[in-house]
């Protein structure tokens, strides 16, 4: 989670690093883009507004008469409404006949359909929101004429919405009557048809009849009738049977006390048996509660209580004869009424299917007769309320604003022109600003030079850095310097090779100003700094001390002057300075020499380090030589320049003539826009104050300073001679080690 921040949180600085580094890019694409959008505002014809505020009448009649919703649409409106109605507006129906009340034909001096075109382009119709209010705009350069447009197109509309209405209506009665004539056609000829059936079968429909009395006509007459009442009584007859049956069956199978009580249980209707068969019970009950008793059976009392029950036994038994008797007469009762009954079915059930047959073809015909004029009267009625609604009046719109002559244009909108420019011109500033860093190809970062180079960055160089030497004071830029020196000595693999050509790839890069402010960085070091001006093109490095380079390197190297001759002392101390001397025609040829290649021998001896400036290597072969004969080759870079493949040339260039590239200097880098270099400087200035006072103290009292020569004088050179420079040296040596961090220095200043 922390990583993913971290990554998110990089790439908007790196956002914001393109952004500060193409300022101006942005800045003059937000003002070209700006200023395009003023001056069209400002040149554009100023047009005034002409609006009218209508509301629409989904239904156009002033009121409902039968309030049934029976036009087409009255409850369904369907959501295309509006646009609808805008496409009427803006149609040629309704805007042609703008054109003809106003002759705008004639005032604008164009065709009747050119008219119309601009008439069409001037006009904006819009709906309020939430509402059935319609907007109607028409811009132009005189405000009177838009405002007697606006005003003419909606009377338009309205006509034009009422003409529509009309025509709808027209078309419905027209199309209603049409139906309603066919239609009576067929209820009349249903309504025939229904008689012909009835005459032709001898039906007489009482409904028909007596049309006030409710019901419906009863399809089972007659013969179907008695057949549906036959066979009824037969199911009736059936079912009387089986249960006679089942009772007679019963009781036949039984005898004596079973055949009493079975009957009893029965539940045949009987007086007797319902009356005795209590008391027969009750006798019995009370019989065996005497002879539990203890009574005898010849007590009285027992012998009358016997007595009692075998009369009441013998009556039961006699009404048990009767009940079979009175089952076995309603047995045959129910047979013949079943038999009648079958026999009345069998002889008219034909009869009775005739019956129905005519009777459902009867019923058909009424009902389709009956249907037919309840549709007849609907559409009646549907044409009566189409006709008054005919004749309603309509009122499809309602005029709620007219339009008035305006004071003030309506086009352009020049604050909304405007913002809309500063929008567009940030934003295509913006656009163009990674674009443009998309193409870019240049050295932006350290890990560029690492990544495509494969040498280190020995140093990052601010923007505006000045000449060292003739600031006053310590500057806190020289502590970029200083770390350039500390990283010369970790970087080159002995004290030895201590002869250094500053080159770089196109002119301009600032590769001279780099080798004066290192030669001066170093002598302030203690180093015995020697500086060759190498570049027998474009010599620069005397203009730095004021000298003049009349008589240098070319002298030396064309004739039999001493090395004395044409090396320079300069107001620094330990910084010697040799020029240029008069340009040759063929300076390759000079410096691929055998007296170069000695020269550099020589002073390597004598000083401690010798820096030699070069012309730019991509230009011509000068630099390439030197790369060949010096120890160590340094590459000055100006940030955000070259291609980074003119780069990788540049370093191919070098190890094709056998050079040994130490690393690459970034030169002028804006280290207040791009962050990332912010922390090379970010301690430049920390020690700045401590370290000015103390430089000023020591140059007030160093005898040194005050015995100097200006800068603008040349000083005879007193350089060390080879053997005292070496010994110097090998001291140095045995002090330091063979890499030292830092050269030795007598002002503690140095340290940073």
């Amino acid at each position: 989670m922390n990583e993913a921040s971290s990554e998110l949180k990089l790439h908007a600085v790196d956002y914001w690093q393109v952004l500060r580094n193409r300022y101006g890019v942005i800045l003059l694409a937000f003002f070209l883009v700006f200023m395009t959008a003023a001056v069209i505002t400002y040149i554009l014809p100023k047009e005034y507004l002409g609006r009218v505020k209508i509301q629409i009448n989904r239904e156009a009649a002033d009121y409902d008469v039968f309030e049934t919703g029976s036009r087409p649409g009255a409850f369904y409106v369907p959501p295309t409404f509006v646009q609808t109605q805008f496409e009427i507006i803006k149609s040629k129906e309704t805007l042609y006949k703008v054109v003809d009340d106003l002759n705008l034909d004639e005032r604008w001096g164009v065709t009747r359909a050119q008219a119309y075109g601009k008439l069409l382009g001037g006009l904006e119709a819009e709906e309020e929101r939430g509402t059935d209010l319609i907007l109607i705009q028409y811009f132009d350069t005189d405000p009177d004429l838009a405002a007697e447009i606006s005003n003419s197109i909606a009377k338009s509309y309205e006509e034009r919405r009422r003409s529509l209405e009309k025509e709808r209506a027209n078309r419905a009665v027209e199309t209603l009557l049409s139906e309603l004539n066919t239609h009576k056609d067929k209820v009349e000829n249903a309504r025939l048809e229904m008689l012909d059936i009835a005459e032709r079968y001898g039906i007489v429909d009482i409904e028909t009849l007596m049309p006030s009395q409710s019901g419906s006509f009863d399809a089972f007459t007659g013969k179907s009738t008695t057949v549906i009442q036959s066979i009824r009584d037969s199911y009736d007859a059936r079912t009387q049977i089986q249960q006679i049956s089942s009772q007679l069956k019963a009781l036949k199978s039984l005898e004596g006390e079973n055949l009493i009580r079975n009957a009893n249980q029965l539940a045949i209707e009987n007086t007797v048996i319902s009356v005795l068969y209590p008391q027969y019970t009750q006798l019995q009950l009370t019989l065996r509660g005497m002879l539990d008793s203890g009574l005898g059976a010849q007590h009285p009392d027992v012998a009358a209580i016997h007595g009692q029950i075998e009369e009441t036994y013998k009556h039961l038994l006699e009404a048990v004869e009767d009940v079979r008797t009175t089952l076995q007469t309603r047995l045959d009762m129910a047979q013949m009424s079943l038999t009648n009954a079958e026999d009345v079915e069998s002889s008219e059930k034909d009869d009775a299917m005739s019956e129905q047959r005519r009777t459902v073809e009867y019923s058909e015909a009424k009902k389709h007769y009956e249907m037919s004029k309840g549709m007849l009267f609907t559409m009646e009625a549907k044409v009566a309320a189409e006709t008054i609604d005919l004749a309603m009046p309509k009122t499809p719109i309602v005029v709620h604003e007219r339009a008035e002559p305006s004071n003030t244009p309506a086009k352009p909108n020049v604050p909304l022109n405007l913002v809309l420019g500063a929008v567009v011109g940030l934003g295509f500033g913006i656009g163009l600003a990674f674009f443009l860093e998309y193409l870019d190809t240049s050295v932006k970062t350290l890990d560029d030079v690492e990544k495509y180079l494969g040498v280190p960055v020995l140093a990052v160089i601010p923007r505006d850095v000045g000449i060292l030497h003739k600031q006053s004071g310590l500057t806190p830029d020289a502590e970029a310097y200083r770390i350039l020196r500390t990283n010369i000595e970790f970087n080159r693999k002995s004290a030895d090779a201590n002869s250094i050509t500053v080159i770089s790839g196109g002119a301009g890069e600032g590769k001279s100003t780099t080798l004066v402010n290192l030669a001066y960085i170093c002598a302030q070091g203690g180093y015995n700094t020697l500086m060759i001006d190498g570049d027998l093109r474009r010599p620069k490095l005397h203009t730095f001390f004021d000298i003049n380079n009349s008589v240098g390197l070319t002298n030396y190297l064309t004739t039999e002057l001493m090395l004395e001759d044409v090396i320079l002392q300069t107001p620094v101390d330990n910084l010697y300075f040799m020029p240029s001397g008069i340009l040759p025609a063929d300076a390759a040829g000079i410096l691929n020499s055998r007296r170069m290649s000695e020269l550099i021998a020589d002073v390597k001896n004598r000083f401690d380090l010798v820096l030699i400036d070069s012309p730019p290597i991509l230009g011509v072969s000068d630099a390439s030589v030197l790369a060949s004969e010096v120890d160590l080759t340094m590459l000055v870079i100006q940030h955000r320049k070259l291609p980074r493949s003119m780069l990788v040339r540049v370093k191919q260039l070098v190890e094709n003539v056998g050079g040994n590239l130490l690393g690459v200097v970034l030169n002028n880098v804006d280290v207040r826009s791009d962050s990332q270099y912010q922390y090379y400087t970010s301690y430049y200035t920390y020690y700045s104050p401590t370290s000015t006072r103390t430089r000023t103290r020591r140059r007030e009292t160093s005898p040194e300073v005050a015995s100097s020569g200006s800068a603008g004088t040349e000083v005879a050179a007193v350089i060390p001679a080879a053997d005292s420079a070496r010994t110097a040296q090998e001291s140095r040596r045995a002090v330091r080690g063979p890499a030292p961090s830092r050269p030795a220095s007598a002002d503690p200043d140095d340290e940073y």
